[in-house]
């Protein structure tokens, strides 16, 4: 079941909507939609806050050329292995971003570029997205034989970052399946990154029974 998302107070929402408005009308690339405006809403709480936030999202999209990762075909050739947005959805709609553990290291990797990966990755989920119906994501990480040189801790920094900053309110749920037992010891430490409202999207999957709560094992991708 998707998560019910929690209401935006009407009054803030107009009140951010106006003054974005008078922003968008003299730049029209410092547009959000009014989905947008919510999930800022709803993740800094305040009319200032999430206001504050849009620009500061607006600036760094521009000054880091989202826009332009989707061309950046070296790129994505270069971390393909890393992440994948899958073809497939959830049970509830929500597009779904796979990441097969297994395939990290942090002595195998540009930082940097791979950040930016992530970046072109959380994009394309985005833009997948009903937003009328579900207007966030599904990201699976799969530990299917992960080790602990697979753990790369500023790669999932860089992604709560990312989350929480400029794609705020887009997880819906985090699934972490096929986990070892080791894992325990990795997971107190993120989970020390985290939110509490974020912390509570996670979820370990132990069984694929349970994992039939969420969408069907089919789809994950075996060539990874």
């Amino acid at each position: 079941m998707a998560e019910e998302l929690k209401p935006v107070n009407e009054d803030d929402f107009k009140q951010l909507k106006e003054r974005m408005s008078l922003i968008a009308s003299a730049d029209p690339a410092q547009y959000h939609n009014d989905f947008s405006l919510k999930r800022y809403l709803r993740a800094f709480k305040t009319v200032d806050a999430a206001f504050q936030a849009v620009i500061k999202t607006n600036k760094w999209r521009s000054e880091y050329k989202v826009a332009d990762l989707q061309n950046d075909s070296e790129l994505i050739a270069k971390y393909s292995d890393k992440a994948r947005v899958l073809r497939h959805r959830d049970l509830v709609g929500r597009p779904i971003v796979y990441i097969p553990a297994k395939n990290h290291s942090s002595s195998d990797r540009n930082i940097d570029e791979l950040t930016k990966f992530i970046v072109y990755c959380l994009e394309d989920a985005s833009k997948k997205c009903f937003e009328e119906v579900v207007d966030n994501l599904c990201i699976v990480f799969d530990l299917n034989n992960f080790t602990l040189s697979c753990m790369d801790y500023q790669v999932l920094k860089n992604l709560i970052w990312l989350l929480s900053r400029h794609y705020p309110e887009r997880l819906g749920v985090c699934l972490i399946i096929n986990a070892p037992t080791f894992f325990s010891g990795c997971w107190a430490v993120i989970k020390g990154w985290l939110d509490e409202n974020t912390a509570g999207k996670v979820t370990f999957v132990n069984s694929e029974m349970d994992l039939c709560k969420y969408l069907i094992p089919d789809i994950l991708p075996t060539d990874m």
